[in-house]
């Protein structure tokens, strides 16, 4: 009997013993990428603020659109000039110093904006520190964490940090419109600030640079030692550039995506609400509709991956930017003061297009480059933030001049054609006996 009963409990032991050596425990990984998902969220609140400011800075200090618009196109090309060497800096300074120092610095801009009274200070303010520090968490923040933390679930958890920037848009739009609408400006500057510091305590608390930091391998890897600052990828980011810019992919791929980004963040991100307001739409209703884009510019890119691994990557560049330019031309006819069915149609075909061109830009420059193609890209990416400032500079002009956004829309219903043109110019590698290390 006492036998039975104590088999009965061995059995009932080893019957557990599993559950509690193989109850789950979080890897150290995870915390990083939640922490980097956070800080990402943060950013999209500085991003989503410049277009909401145009028409309050106008009519509060009676600066033209155009001077306005040129502070915002200063902060978006420094932001699109830092991020080639953002990586650089990760791997000389760590993620946590740089990550930490630039939600410092974009906060003292947001915050100090809140006192300005002169146009060279929005200069300052919003163009230098804004655009230095989010330029310093660009892509290449989410690339070098995923990278080193993970090597299971890259994809997965690269998906999850692009999630995180339209996430960030969709709360932070709607929510700085109606602090405008209700409040005025600078208390959306001012939570613009706070949004940045809230941040940065948990970056410097618990943001690792790399796994063996705490003596882990990372997610899915085996251990590896933590490599030692490097002193000369800045140099190598510019060596990669002077040697790509001698070939012709380079400036089609360039050059296009120089288009997407005028069409994207210099016109959309800058210019929609303003140009709905001019159409007697109300600021919050605007501002959500610029966040619904958001969120269908996730699906818009996780089904271009899937099509740029089944297709020919400059064809589809070339139907995504003509698509492009014929919703632009379509646009002006759409605005008016309440939001109906084919706006809303042009939203969510606009939101599935927005970023569709990264998978396919990225798959070129990686078959054009090989392993440089990275650091390509990252100039590739900068080109796009420069034609995104130019049209959100000479946007604003065309307002002040022409009383309308109707010549930019079709502007860059033209500007799309051309970049759709230039696609399909691109030859494949093997045709243009480019090395794929150095183009």
């Amino acid at each position: 009997m006492l036998s039975g009963v104590t088999q009965t409990t061995d059995n009932a032991a080893a019957e557990y013993a599993p559950r509690r050596r193989f109850l789950p425990r979080i890897h150290r990984a995870w915390i990083v990428a939640a922490v980097t998902f956070v800080t990402i969220i943060g950013g999209a609140a500085f991003n989503s603020l410049p277009g909401l400011l145009i028409d309050p800075l106008h009519q509060w200090f009676g600066w033209s659109r155009g001077e306005i618009g040129l502070a915002v196109s200063l902060d978006m090309a420094l932001y699109g000039l830092t991020a080639p060497f953002a990586a650089a800096l990760m791997d000389r300074f760590g993620i946590r110093r740089v990550v930490v120092v630039a939600l410092s610095t974009v906060a003292a801009g947001a915050l100090a904006s809140y006192w300005m009274t002169a146009l060279w200070q929005l200069m300052l303010y919003w163009g230098v520190l804004v655009g230095l520090g989010t330029g310093s968490m660009a892509m290449a923040f989410s690339a070098t964490v995923t990278n080193r933390w993970f090597v299971a679930r890259r994809g997965l958890v690269t998906g999850i940090l692009t999630a995180a920037g339209a996430s960030g848009q969709l709360v932070f739009l709607p929510l700085c419109a109606w602090i405008i609408d209700e409040h005025g400006w600078q208390p959306a500057s001012v939570t613009v600030a706070l949004a940045a510091l809230v941040v940065v305590p948990f970056v410097w608390l618990l943001m690792r640079d790399h796994p063996a930091d705490v003596g882990l391998a990372p997610y899915g890897g085996t251990y590896v030692e933590k490599p030692a600052p490097t002193t000369g990828a800045a140099a190598r980011t510019l060596r990669v550039l002077f040697e790509a810019a001698r070939t012709g992919p380079f400036w089609l791929l360039a050059g296009s995506f120089a288009i997407c980004g005028a069409s994207t963040n210099g016109l959309i991100r800058t210019h929609f609400v303003p140009s709905a307001q001019d159409h007697g739409m109300h600021i919050t209703a605007a501002a959500s509709l610029l966040a619904v884009i958001g969120v269908f510019d996730i699906i818009g890119t996780v089904f271009s991956g899937w099509l740029t691994d089944r297709f020919d990557a400059r064809r589809l560049l070339a139907v995504y930017y003509a698509l492009r330019g014929v919703s632009l031309l379509i646009l002006p006819m759409l605005l008016a003061p309440a939001v109906h069915p084919p706006m809303v149609f042009f939203i969510v075909f606009y939101g599935l297009d927005w970023v569709a061109t990264v998978p396919p830009t990225l798959a070129l420059c990686r078959e054009q480059y090989g392993e440089d193609s990275a650091i390509v890209f990252g100039w590739v990416l900068a080109s796009h933030q420069v034609g995104a400032a130019l049209v959100a500079f000479l946007g604003g002009v065309a307002r002040d001049l022409t009383g309308s956004y109707d010549l930019v829309w079709y502007a860059s219903g033209a500007l799309c054609a051309t970049a759709a043109l230039m696609a399909l110019l691109i030859r494949r590698r093997q045709d243009t006996g480019v090395s794929a290390a150095a183009g």
